[in-house]
């Protein structure tokens, strides 16, 4: 038992030599992440970021009338469109097909690594939301239903958590550097535009968005670190 410890340890200090610009990328992208979180949360709890939070749930609302948002009329319905691929629903539908296609493929190390993180993320969303148990903004009308506590969003940390998770995971099949990128790329993209929508239809404080960002990738990135890791150990399959 102490030698297999000794030396999966002289296999982690081997990986980690060989890794050190990825491995010090991502830890320091973990440590800003938590940074972020935590003190979002900090200031939420004290109240410090209300007026923040509330002048731009207004901002966003017609100064006649706060049940009309801005913009034209057919925003309404993209940002409801947007909105949707940060849900349960949708989130839920693209990881059958992932997983069915990796099933395929036979890559079960890789569907492991996909339910894990996406699954742990959700767990991760709802301690959040049960812990802080922040209610919804009252401040303007809801576009859409909501039915959970409002810190951290978790459409905004879900997406991230997901897209990013399995953008990271295409871009293991793709051999072109400016693919990779690309990957990446729309999976950020895509939890972007899912948070400031959530905004945008009032039904999360701005706050509530950034912490969900931050937390997502607290998670994602340790996810994305333990994946390359087992891949070096050749517990994954590298991309053909």
């Amino acid at each position: 038992m102490v030698h297999v410890s000794a030396k999966a340890l002289r296999i982690a200090v081997r990986w980690l030599t060989g890794q050190e610009a990825v491995v010090l990328l991502a830890a320091l992208g973990i440590v800003l992440s938590l940074t972020v979180f935590a003190k979002t949360a900090g200031e939420m709890l004290e109240g410090d970021l209300r007026e923040f939070d509330d002048g731009v749930l207004r901002l966003l609302r017609s100064p006649d009338d706060p049940n009309v948002p801005i913009g034209p009329s057919w925003l309404v319905q993209v940002a409801i469109d947007v909105t949707a691929l940060g849900g349960t629903t949708v989130l839920a539908l693209v990881l059958m097909i992932v997983v069915g296609y990796l099933a395929l493929e036979h890559r079960y190390d890789a569907i492991v690594l996909v339910v894990v993180a996406t699954a742990g993320g959700g767990l991760l969303n709802e301690g959040l939301k049960w812990w802080f148990a922040r209610k919804r903004p009252e401040i303007v009308p809801h576009l859409v239903n909501v039915g959970s506590a409002s810190f951290p969003s978790g459409h905004s940390m879900l997406a991230l958590v997901t897209y990013l998770t399995l953008g990271a995971l295409l871009a293991r099949f793709v051999a072109r550097r400016r693919s990779r990128t690309y990957c990446i790329a729309v999976s950020l993209l895509l939890a972007l535009l899912v948070g400031l929508s959530r905004v945008y239809l009032g039904v999360h404080y701005p706050t509530d968005v950034l912490a969900g960002w931050s937390a997502g990738l607290a998670w994602a990135l340790p996810c994305w670190l333990v994946a390359r890791y087992l891949q070096y150990r050749g517990k994954v399959k590298p991309p053909a």
